[in-house]
């Protein structure tokens, strides 16, 4: 469900992706950053243009579960820079606040991926859930999903994580693509998404496959009021 991905391992695969100029960019980068935390401002938006933006994992390595899928090589990037910062608890919720609010959409999509891996211990804890709730509140696809990866499956409260699904669910974002449903999922997300379900199948519309995983088909019940 809510497996971090470690900052290790994105290292590891990002030396796969990167060139040997992007290599010394990013070592150089977070070598920067470790010494001084105010060097990531500048440093944050570049990891697109200097370490690329293609897919973490190569066609020959596909990713191993929802914690992995999706992730991009600058979002891998800027975990690390986030990661390299030699904050914790709330400075380092307010360092990645900060990140979060002045970024574009692949920057945002990049800090809300990192809060997993940033998430061991008490380095952040629950500092950095009002940027997952921000994430959810917009109809960009990509943040949606990346707001329900690991650290988001862990820390949203459960009314929160079932409106999270719903969404992710009417705006066709795969439920592969969420963390936490084999633990999550619980008797109130499954009567929401077979209400869901049921209007659809009412006005003659499609369900999408993928909801079945959590809801009994024999508990749509096509005469039953709308």
């Amino acid at each position: 469900m809510t497996r971090n991905t470690p900052p290790e391992e994105l290292r590891v695969l990002l030396d796969a992706r990167l060139s040997g100029q992007g290599r010394r960019w990013l070592a150089d980068a977070l070598d920067r950053i470790g010494g001084d935390r105010t060097a990531i401002g500048a440093l944050f938006p570049a990891a697109g243009r200097r370490c690329g933006r293609g897919p973490l994992h190569g066609p020959q390595a596909p990713a191993s579960g929802s914690e992995e899928r999706g992730w991009t090589v600058d979002d891998a990037a800027r975990t690390l820079m986030m990661a390299a910062l030699p904050l914790s608890g709330a400075d380092l919720g307010e360092e990645v606040a900060a990140l979060y609010r002045y970024g574009d959409a692949a920057e945002k999509r990049g800090v809300l991926r990192g809060l997993g891996p940033l998430d061991t211990g008490d380095k952040l804890g629950d500092h950095a859930l009002p940027l997952v709730h921000d994430g959810l509140r917009t109809n960009d696809t990509r943040l949606i999903a990346a707001a329900l990866a690991a650290y988001g499956a862990r820390h949203l409260e459960p009314a929160g994580y079932r409106q999270g699904v719903l969404k992710c669910v009417f705006l066709g974002i795969p439920l592969a693509d969420i963390s936490g449903l084999a633990e999550r999922a619980d008797a109130e997300l499954a009567r929401m998404l077979a209400d869901y379900a049921h209007e659809r199948r009412a006005a003659g519309r499609d369900i999408p496959a993928d909801v079945f995983g959590l809801v009994d088909p024999n508990d749509i019940n096509p005469s039953r009021e709308t």
